[in-house]
């Protein structure tokens, strides 16, 4: 039930991320990536691994299938980094309570899945498998487009759509959520620091996926038999307003995992 309200919840949001309008501001474009505090918050609540793994795992069915767009190889760098990247920065969070701590795992979350992915997008370009678009402005350098994407990133979506919700977001719903679904909360120790939760296991799984990654991201812009694609393109076919599918799916799908959450383990 965890896995598939993180999936839903993670799906929903992003389903309305793709209706937001981007702006442009000179040669940036300014758009919000996601709101990224839900899924951080409900990883940093559940803290393991399989709700890490729901949060690609929603953006996948709910943003590119039932979208029609989805792109078998493509969709493996997030599914590969994401789980890695937020299980990883969850785990540092050992006192509940110290905002600063809290402030710091949540950027650094997306920090780090921002970060990883810029590096692939670069190495994409230095082995010849993707074009550099340039934008008028910017310097012709791949360094420069993608640091410039990463910093804005960071600003718009890891700290106005990602801590500052989630300084909120997380003490409201830390010990309230989690006993609804059969699982304690984690209360952590007092004054307790980050580096007592760095763990070798995530750490080695997030060495290993970032180069996973790189290879999946490539043999994806290469093309090939490999590769699994579905592409209808559905908001070509019906218009817009198909955006509404995904977005009614996910919240349906939500709000029967929190029904039957909510119920007595009695009535269960």
């Amino acid at each position: 039930m965890v896995f598939i309200l993180v999936m839903s919840l993670t799906g929903l949001q992003n389903a309305v991320t793709e209706i937001l309008p981007e702006f442009t501001l000179g040669p940036l474009e300014l758009g919000v990536g996601g709101f990224v505090f839900i899924p951080i918050v409900l990883v940093l609540l559940f803290r393991t691994y399989w709700a890490a793994l729901a949060v690609p795992v929603g953006e996948i069915v709910f943003g590119e299938i039932l979208l029609g767009e989805f792109d078998g190889l493509g969709a493996m760098e997030g599914l590969l980094l994401i789980p890695v990247c937020y299980y990883f920065a969850a785990k540092l969070l050992q006192d509940p309570e110290n905002t600063t701590q809290l402030a710091l795992v949540v950027f650094l979350a997306e920090a780090l899945e921002e970060f990883f992915a810029m590096w692939i997008d670069i190495g994409k370009i230095y082995v010849g498998v993707e074009e550099l678009e340039a934008v008028p402005g910017l310097p012709e350098s791949i360094l420069v487009l993608e640091g410039v994407d990463f910093v804005t990133q960071m600003a718009i979506t890891g700290i106005v759509f990602g801590v500052l919700p989630a300084l909120y977001l997380y003490p409201k719903l830390h010990g309230k959520v989690e006993p609804l679904l059969g699982m304690e909360s984690f209360r952590g120790e007092r004054g307790a620091s980050m580096a007592g939760g760095v763990s070798v296991k995530a750490l080695l799984a997030l060495l290993i996926a970032v180069p996973l990654a790189f290879v999946a991201e490539a043999a994806s812009e290469v093309g090939g038999a490999i590769n699994v694609i579905w592409e209808p393109e559905f908001l070509d076919v019906y218009g817009q307003p198909f955006i509404a599918v995904p977005i009614v799916v996910a919240a349906a799908v939500a709000a029967i995992v929190w029904y039957r959450a909510s119920k007595s383990p009695r009535e269960r």
